[in-house]
């Protein structure tokens, strides 16, 4: 309110109105939250009709010492202005703003001038504040995405599915990304107002903020600690006692939360699948449309020569070389973000791989990315930005050395195949996977994959002991899906296909690894001579005892079984390698009735102790966007071997529509067990007033 001498009394930002139309609602319904390029109009409330000759301005200031300040045009200019025009009837006003589309995202605060016929200003109404945020419904942003089905999954969708596991046993958990959440959209400008360019030059950091190029790599630096006040630290062995365990977190906004109160300083812990998940919140609350993308068997190449070099000492354990060594995940996360990019050449524009992860520097930054996911498909390596390390977790090849005692090195197997298999992303159309692989690769082993290897710079490597030849001898694994807390079996075949019998000693090796490839233990070890006939198959049994490979699983739940052949009159000895994933058993939910937004709801939640050991400090985990913020649920004594048991949860939905109710189970020696239910929050029902 101005004071009893002003004529403008009071100014109706409109914004229940304005966020309909916008798309931003479900952020807030008090506070104005607009998309640029789209138009908003605001309401002034007069005291009488605009005096002859006297005209309103309209200033913005951006930044917290107004780092940017813009005069609001009054009528249309070029596309790249603000401007506005204005329809009065007596004592209202209606100003229609006009932002460009490339306009920069952030929060404005809107001064009103009262302007005399000799530029005098006799008025300054200066206490509006609106957020502005990037548009992908706007044909003329960069971020335009033309189809409103992706548009509902990719902005608007606040839960998702994760994919892990192998690429040959792949599973999902659900993630609640919150993006709507109370407080979210402000702890995401708090991301890139701490990061390091905003921090030393503020003016500069807020003029480049137009740009999804340099704000999504503000966000995959910011995302993870490294070398700054970043959101997320990484940590990939336990013990996780000082924080919170990365198989825990179920959602993103607890995280943002938690850093945000804390701060800024850095939650404890992430690993890959957390800090894509983040990344994804922070994006879509934004309004970049982004996907959370799975890369099985993604290979991580320290040297850059794609190739991925594991040395192996006699005892086929990793040889311990100085400095770090390249790896080969099971599966890896990263983003992948929509928009045009001007900064490149024509082709480059759509998906845009992000990766969050803190793996390799780039530009002095622990960050990756953005890079076109077309030039990875086409080996344009001098693409900005990564393209060459984004390339090689999808494409490179794996070369498997033995490094003798003598320090020589003898090439034991060379695998083109492996890496960037079933690469994945929830489908728009549902709880399951689309497989986006040939968005990457042309398919794997065909010629033309090959030649956008050498065009990527690396001359093609011949395989070794991939195909069998007339004579040679072949080595598999084979096994079922096991379940954890189960004894299985691992069956290793060696089949002769040469003219006469064979005789060979083989070593079967199983051991515990993460999903990351860092060794836990030994589980079991055998060596025995075979003898396999001409044109037959022989088969060893390894038997994987629950009680051995317990001590030194990870959370990962994850068996690695190596086989390893010496044969007289074979060129090079002959190894194999298959990561066994154990199953989990899973959390279910029961919604009891029927959900209405602000009533109680109630839903049940049970477990069954699949182990034949007793389980200690039983905890659920419950969140879901629209339904409830994390809550612990504390089961009370030991859960039996074979136990089921059951709790009651009640909450009262804060937003109408489908939602998830996500659950994770986690106890001393049980951990990362998911369960998720899907809600639909029904509005209130008006109450019927009788006549009389």
């Amino acid at each position: 309110m101005a004071n009893d001498k002003s004529l403008i009394i009071a100014v109706d930002l409109r914004s229940h109105e304005n966020n309909l139309a916008h798309r931003t609602k479900d952020i807030d319904r008090e506070r104005l939250i607009v998309r640029r390029g789209q138009p908003f109009s605001i309401t002034l409330q007069l005291t009488d009709s605009l005096p002859p000759e006297h005209h309103l301005e309209l200033v913005l200031h951006l930044g917290k010492r107004d780092e940017v300040v813009i005069k609001v045009q009054k009528e249309r200019g070029t596309g790249d202005k603000w401007w506005f025009n204005q329809q009065g009837a007596q004592d209202e006003m209606l100003l229609t703003l006009h932002s460009p589309a490339d306009a920069i995202i952030g929060q404005y605060q809107l001064s009103v001038l009262m302007m005399s016929p000799d530029g005098r200003i006799l008025e300054k109404n200066d206490k509006m504040k609106f957020h502005l945020l990037f548009n992908p419904w706007c044909k003329d942003d960069v971020v335009y995405l033309p189809d409103e089905s992706l548009l509902q999954e990719y902005v608007m969708n606040e839960s998702g599915l994760i994919f892990m596991g192998s690429w040959d046993d792949i599973k999902s958990i659900p993630w609640n990304y919150g993006q709507f959440e109370d407080h979210v959209m402000d702890i995401c400008f708090e991301v890139l107002d701490n990061s390091k360019d905003a921090l030393k030059n503020p003016e500069m950091d807020m003029e480049h903020r137009f740009d999804p190029v340099y704000v999504t790599r503000i966000i995959t630096a910011m995302v993870n600690a490294n070398d700054d006040r970043g959101v997320l630290s990484g940590r990939w062995v336990e013990p996780y006692s000082d924080g919170v365990a990365p198989y825990r977190w179920t959602g993103s906004v607890q995280i943002l939360q938690k850093w945000s109160e804390a701060g800024t300083e850095a939650v404890r812990y992430g690993q890959c699948w957390v800090f894509a998940a983040v990344a994804c919140t922070v994006l879509r609350c934004l309004g970049i449309p982004t996907r959370l993308i799975t890369n099985f068997s993604s290979a991580h190449d320290v040297d850059g020569n794609l190739t991925i070099d594991f040395l192996l000492d006699e005892k086929l354990e990793r040889f311990n070389s100085r400095g770090r060594s390249d790896s080969s995940w099971n599966f890896h996360c990263w983003v992948e973000s929509w928009f045009r990019r001007d900064d490149l050449p024509e082709g480059n524009d759509g998906w845009q791989v992000l990766d969050p992860t803190p793996q390799e520097r780039s530009d002095g930054e622990f960050c990756c990315g953005p890079c076109p996911v077309i030039a990875i498909k086409e080996g344009n390596l001098a693409v900005k930005y990564d393209a060459p390390f984004v390339f090689a977790e999808v494409n490179a090849d794996i070369i498997y050395w033995i490094v003798q005692k003598d320090g020589q090195r003898q090439k034991i197997r060379v695998d083109q195949n492996t890496v960037g298999q079933n690469i994945s992303t929830k489908s728009v159309y549902g709880d399951h996977r689309e497989d986006v692989t040939l968005h990457y690769k042309y398919p794997e082993g065909s010629k033309k994959e090959r030649e956008v290897y050498e065009k990527a710079g690396r001359p093609v490597t011949e395989p070794s002991n991939v195909i069998a030849k007339p004579g040679q001898l072949q080595l598999t694994i084979k096994h079922a899906k096991p379940v954890f807390g189960t004894d299985f079996d691992v069956i290793i075949e060696v089949k002769n296909d040469g003219e006469k019998d064979a005789h060979a000693q083989l070593t079967m090796l199983a051991m515990a690894v993460t999903y990351n490839s860092l060794h836990r233990g030994e589980c079991q070890r055998q060596t025995t001579s075979v003898t396999v006939p001409a044109h037959k198959a022989h088969r060893e049994v390894l038997r994987l005892h629950y009680d051995d490979y317990v001590r030194c699983v990870s959370e990962h739940h994850l068996i690695r079984v190596k086989a390893f052949l010496e044969a007289p009159g074979e060129n090079e000895p002959i190894m194999t390698m298959a990561n066994i994933p154990l199953s989990m058993p899973e959390v279910l939910i029961q919604m009891t009735g029927k959900a209405v937004v602000k009533e109680q709801a109630t839903a049940y939640i049970s477990f069954t102790n699949p182990l034949p050991v007793p389980l200690k400090d039983g905890v659920f985990t419950v969140e879901g966007a629209g339904l409830l913020s994390a809550t612990e649920i504390r089961v009370n004594g030991d859960i039996a071997p074979g136990q089921k048991i059951s709790v009651k949860l009640s909450f009262s939905p804060t937003r109408t529509g489908v939602k998830k109710l996500l659950v994770d189970f986690d106890s001393d020696r049980l951990k990362d067990v998911k369960g998720v239910a899907t809600v639909v929050v029904h509005k209130r029902r008006s109450p019927i007033i009788a006549g009389f």
